[in-house]
């Protein structure tokens, strides 16, 4: 594009961007990179690559996600200037993309092959190395009539790949100033407070290591177990400052600790120079019982890990340096004397003792930083003497010994041995975050590790609606109700709720609290009331709903509230206000918490997630006649009246026997598929004729799905979290990610939840491996043979079949399955016994044993360098939420493709990977040896 369009758009005697009039080519050797967050008329993140001497960019509205499968709308805008890397500031109001820019990650980034090439063929594939982003990552045109093309932006599976969004990494990225009026701010900064804190893992690994050298106070001595971490061992520390007794570790005052340290130690050397991840949670139901375990309480703060050696340094839980962003506890941490390393939460009190992040936040953003304290609750090192191998009890009786007398802004986490119960419900009751729970036992690894739980408090309680706010974007109905609560018969505010209200919900209520409209509000609203709740119906305080919510901001309004259900058994005139939160002193390490008990049985039932109902055991199979490999289908099945409940559509062919209820069809005579002309109405029909052999592939499962409002030609998103557009038969379940965060999934178990989401302009559907009802345990394993170009079909099925007669040599019988795509999935069923770690870990194994005997032909790594003239055996397919598609899944692809099961006897006659269509697909039935594999209780090998 040059920069025509850039100065076409742009006064630059109004706006300070740089006008880059001159076109420098890219040096010999690293190509910059830059990502801006942009708040505009709508918030963003521009994504610019240096290219022939100017910035290629687009405009990414969610920001990055370093999952892979992530697929993230990227729209191509005018090339920039090179110098626009450097750019930050405020574009003044009424100039082009007014609102604040600040610099999200920069750094080079380095293009499989030519990259203006790449980019005309619509297939960009490049490596960033930034200070937050790096790795592989790959951009793909899906559309590019009009000015701007759209693409996609994805994440590739690497070492660099985390389950985290660019939200979730804007520690240290500055925020717009209180005086911008930018449309999108107010959004910007919900969201910061939403994600602060929230990376939990390196999304830019970095390359600085962690030097260790080896002991020279006990040179015979037996090492210490190795820890799960990876470090360097590279000798760096010099010989004299290696003794306990040299330098800062020689002060007096911790002469005792840093001895106690080198005999727990072994004598092992770990020098605190640089940063590595921390020790993270796991999230965990309930609190464990037993003197096993510790607990402390859950500090509402940021992670921070302290490295003090020649001067202290601070780090974020993502690596980022704080340093200088608190530098009274710098100071504190100095005045300590002795080389250490401490693991623990930057946090701010209030005047009942309870951590508070909004107190936090807004200290970090005045600069005020003079009264936050410092939570130790871990000790790594202590005078170069490496404890992370030491049981964790032993590491905090330590910390305690060294902290005694320290400065105040540094204080010891106190935890409590056994009643783990006990003190979750007093966290409970006191209003706080709630525990983490750690086995006493425990060594120090970085990463995830079961060995630590976080048990987070989810009160529900009973509360009034007093009002209703308008609905906002795609939302129908209402966006949230306003709500007070009852005490000594007068009305308190105490916020809103909007999460959790279904479809059915947001059509009834409008008209039932219609009914009860008043002109004011029947409650006295605080000077602080949001802005963002815009415009509001006030109502008579006469319904009652009931809200699961994570405790009270310090203005007394709910936080993370979300719907549970109506009261319509309880008067709106009963008191409902529980007990505030109170004083939340940390706890005595040596005393005993008294026998609260645990949290009441319906808080507990309340917090559990919803399972999915099993099929009928005798659910009704198909009775469509098989057909050969080789056959095609002369026309697609022909219509008939028996889906007259089907409002709007013309025609359907239904084989299931279900008695569901259908949703309406909007738009039948929509185009679909434009290369072979089928519309959403076929597509529909499809679906109906499917139905019965679709159904036991998703039901009860977790579902990812792809969807083309406008057609498989135009824009389309991969889903995978529940929708406020869905019907109320698309069931929601709430679970733990890998980050240790809760997030709303969805599955469907019968016909209606399966026709809304077609509705929806669903054509793909990729379900979990495991169903609802076992989450942790799956009953499936899929290799997917995914061939470079080149391979031929012939060597696809010969590789398949290899992989069958390897897994029958272990015991283990499979099928395969056409994808629709290029290639072909092996399917392995299995009795629900091996938990997601387990299976995942034998089929990296499986894939990395075929691909080391026979390299020339195979490759168990998805490195695209790799994969040149071989098949990539994929079997990432097998871990806690990865998806695959369903047999008889449509493909959005050209014609329609579908995907189906065969015998292995059919397979070797089919043609091409994408045999069958929607045309034809239906006419097929499970094969009775499929039926029988997977109706063995098949498990892995020891």
């Amino acid at each position: 594009m040059a920069l025509t369009e850039y100065h076409r758009k742009r006064r630059f005697d109004r706006t300070p961007e740089p006008r880059g009039e001159d076109l420098r080519p890219a040096a010999d050797g690293e190509r910059s990179f830059v990502i801006q967050l942009h708040h505009a008329s709508v918030r963003h993140y521009d994504f610019r690559l240096e290219v022939d001497g100017v910035l290629r960019s687009w405009s990414v509205p969610k920001g990055p996600s370093l999952r892979p499968g992530d697929k993230r709308l990227a729209v191509e805008v005018e090339d920039h200037p090179l110098d626009y890397a450097s750019f930050t500031g405020l574009i003044p109001e009424g100039q082009y993309g007014a609102g604040h820019v600040a610099i999200f990650d920069q750094g080079h980034w380095t293009p499989d092959g030519d990259p203006a090439e790449a980019i005309e063929k619509g297939k960009l594939e490049f490596e960033l190395h930034g200070e937050r982003l790096q790795g592989h990552w790959m951009l793909i045109r899906t559309r590019r009539d009009g000015s701007k093309p759209h693409w996609l932006l994805m994440k590739r599976s690497d070492e660099y790949a985390a389950d985290i969004d660019a939200d979730d990494l804007l520690d240290g990225i500055p925020e717009p100033p209180s005086d911008d009026v930018g449309a999108s701010v107010g959004r910007g900064r919900r969201i910061r407070a939403e994600h602060a804190g929230a990376g939990t893992k390196k999304a830019a690994k970095t390359s600085r290591t962690r030097r260790s050298n080896g002991s020279e106070d006990s040179a015979d001595a037996e090492p210490s177990p190795k820890p799960a971490s990876k470090r360097s061992q590279g000798a760096t520390a010099k010989a004299s400052k290696s003794k306990a007794s040299s330098g800062r570790g020689s002060n007096d005052a911790h002469a005792a600790s840093v001895e106690r340290a080198r005999e727990l130690s072994g004598g092992r050397r770990l020098r605190a120079v640089d940063f590595e991840e921390p020790m993270l949670t796991i999230a965990a139901d309930e609190a464990p019982d037993g003197d096993a375990w510790l607990h402390e309480w859950k500090w509402d703060g940021y992670r921070v890990v302290a490295l003090i050696a020649d001067a202290p340094q601070l780090f974020s839980r993502n690596g980022l340096d704080w340093t200088e962003r608190v530098p009274e506890i710098t100071r504190a941490l100095a005045s300590l004397g002795v080389d250490c390393e401490f693991d623990g939460e930057l946090i701010a009190v209030d005047a009942n003792g309870i951590s508070t992040f909004n107190g936090l936040q807004q200290a970090l953003k005045d600069g005020d930083t003079s009264q936050l304290r410092y939570c130790v609750f871990d000790l790594m090192s202590l005078g170069g003497f490496d404890l992370r191998a030491v049981p964790l009890v032993e590491r905090k009786a330590l910390l305690q010994q060294l902290l005694d007398g320290a400065d105040a802004r540094l204080f010891y986490s106190t935890h409590v041995q056994g009643h783990g119960p006990a003190l979750f419900e007093e966290a409970r009751k006191r209003g706080m975050e709630g525990i983490i729970s750690k086995r006493v036992d425990s060594t120090y690894v970085s990463g995830r590790s079961k060995d630590w739980l976080k048990v987070k408090a989810v009160e529900t309680r009973d509360f009034i609606v007093v009002g209703y706010s308008e609905p906002k974007g795609s939302r129908k109905g209402l966006g949230a109700l306003m709500l007070a609560q009852r005490s000594g018969g007068a009305l308190e505010f105490v916020g809103r709720v909007g999460s959790g209200l279904g479809a059915q919900l947001l059509r009834d209520l409008p008209r039932r609290l219609g009914k009860l409209a008043v002109d004011s509000p029947p409650v006295d609203l605080p000077g602080h009331l949001p802005r963002s709740y815009g415009r509001v119906q006030w109502v008579r305080p006469e319904l009652v709903v009931e809200v699961i919510f994570r405790g009270w901001s310090k203005e007394g309004l709910l936080r993370q509230a979300t719907f549970h259900r109506l009261r319509t058994d309880k008067p709106a005139d009963e008191d409902t206000a529980g007990d505030r939160p109170g004083a939340a002193a940390p706890p005595a390490s040596k005393t005993k918490a008294s026998a609260a008990g645990r949290a009441s049985e319906k808080a507990a039932s309340d917090a559990k997630p919803r399972t999915a109902k099993k099929a009928p055991a005798g659910a009704q199979k198909t009775a469509a006649v098989k057909k050969t490999a080789g056959s095609k289908a002369t026309a697609a099945p022909k219509a008939t009246a028996s889906a007259r409940k089907t409002a709007g559509a013309k025609s359907a062919t239904p084989s299931a026997t279900v008695d569901a209820e259908l949703p309406a069809l909007s738009s039948p005579d929509r185009v679909v598929y434009p290369h072979a002309g089928y519309t959403k109405q076929q597509v529909w029909d499809y679906h109906l004729a499917v139905a019965e052999r679709l159904l036991p592939e998703l039901r009860g499962r977790l579902l990812s799905v792809v969807r083309c409002p406008d057609g498989i030609d135009g824009p389309r998103f991969f889903q995978k979290h529940a929708g406020r557009g869905f019907g109320d038969a698309v069931r929601r379940q709430t679970i733990v990610e890998a980050d240790g965060e809760q997030a709303e999934y969805f599955y469907i178990d019968d016909l209606t939840g399966l026709m809304q989401l077609v509705q929806m302009n669903a054509i793909e559907f990729h379900p979990w491996g495991s169903t609802v009802d076992d989450l942790e345990r799956p009953d499936r394993i899929v290799f997917d043979l995914d061939p470079d170009e080149g391979i031929e079909w012939a060597q696809v099925k010969a590789a398949a079949v290899e992989v069958r007669d390897r897994l029958a040599e272990i015991g283990l019988e499979a099928y395969p399955k056409l994808t629709g795509g290029k290639g072909v999935h092996v399917v392995v069923p299995l009795a629900p016994e091996a938990e997601w770690e387990r299976v995942r870990g034998f089929c990296d194994a499986f894939a990395s044993a075929m691909a080391a005997q026979a390299p020339q032909r195979f490759v168990a790594t998805m490195s695209k360098a790799k994969r040149e003239g071989r098949i990539f055996i994929d079997w990432l397919r097998n871990g806690r939420g990865a998806t695959s598609i369903a047999t008889w899944s449509l493909r959005a692809r050209p014609d329609a493709p579908a995907a189906v099961p065969l015998t292995w006897e059919m397979l070797d006659d089919v043609p091409r990977a994408a045999q069958w269509t929607l045309a034809d697909a239906a006419t097929l039935s499970v094969p009775e040896e499929i039926e029988a594999i997977i109706g063995k209780q098949q498990t892995l090998p020891v």
